[in-house]
């Protein structure tokens, strides 16, 4: 029986130029033509967004190199956090599974077969709740694979069973991590403001679904499965975004080759915590304007 690979799900927006890289670098993967694609295409916020917004509805018309290709165009503009969740909480019913992106990645060639694998490996393990393509650019020597707190966004996977954890409110989430004195957790011992990203989401300052989805994820108790190197590059830190600014804090070579996923202990690598740590106390990174995430 031939294998089933996870839907990928791509959310797009306004920002054609981004797109075109990741749909490129999407079909270099070998599992690309065996895998379906959904994409998610953002309604325009205004006039000022509609140009872009129909150039990228063009662009996807044109696409190939995938078993199946489906586009669902929304009417209205929903954002990214709605247009995420409604998305993956779609696809993930029918599935059991997903692989999602947004627009402003550039993957590695192998990203989809570490994504598949990890899901296959893993998929009985309630420990794990994701399974991460980015990795800080780490110095030390790690085993392939490696588990952290973080439930990480910027190209991911999950189960139905890990998504159905996934709690909507940010108020809630913060009340419990509150309750529960985990904010230090939360924040990597004061590595970074999460607590602050939070807050700015439920006061409508930022439309970060995936701080919720973090705090929902260390609440659960749950764990993320990552590449020693990354898979990943985001390529959005260019002003063109809703959260990004401007900045190359989190660029880093991506992996040219295999990642062998081997089913390793769920237990938080503390290694790379105190070297995930250290790195961005030493970015300085001011989240004052939003979300990196």
């Amino acid at each position: 029986m031939a294998m089933q690979y996870a839907p990928i799900v791509l959310f797009v927006y306004n920002r054609p130029h981004h797109l075109r890289q990741i749909v490129d670098s999407l079909s270099k993967n070998s599992l690309a033509g065996e895998s379906e694609l959904f994409i998610f295409s953002d309604g325009p916020k205004d006039k000022e967004t509609q140009e872009n917004v129909t150039k990228v509805r063009g662009y996807i018309k044109t696409i190939t190199g995938f078993k199946s290709i489906t586009i669902i165009e929304r009417e209205r503009n929903l954002g990214l956090a709605e247009s995420v969740i409604a998305g993956v909480t779609e696809i993930i019913a029918k599935y059991g599974r997903i692989i999602a992106l947004e627009d402003d990645l550039i993957v590695a060639p192998y990203f989809l077969q570490f994504m598949n694998d990890s899901l296959s490996v893993y998929q009985d393990e309630e420990k794990v709740i994701s399974i991460c393509g980015y990795m800080y650019p780490l110095r030390g020597k790690y085993q392939d694979t490696l588990f952290f707190r973080v439930a990480d966004c910027w190209g991911w996977a999950t189960w139905k069973r890990g998504w159905d954890l996934f709690v909507a409110s940010g108020e809630e989430l913060y009340n419990t991590l509150k309750d529960r004195k985990l904010l230090i957790k939360f924040n990597l011992e004061g590595a970074f403001n999460y607590t602050k990203m939070l807050k700015r989401q439920i006061q409508g300052r930022n439309d970060s679904w995936a701080v919720r989805w973090y705090a929902s994820a260390l609440l659960s108790g749950k764990l993320s499965l990552y590449p020693r190197k990354t898979l990943v590059m985001n390529i959005g830190f260019d002003g063109s975004g809703r959260h990004g600014g401007v900045n190359d804090y989190f660029r880093t070579e991506i992996l040219n080759e295999p990642i062998a996923v081997n089913g390793i202990p769920v237990l938080e690598d503390e290694r790379a915590i105190i070297e995930i740590s250290s790195y961005l106390k030493k970015q300085r990174f001011n989240i004052s304007h939003g979300n990196v995430k």
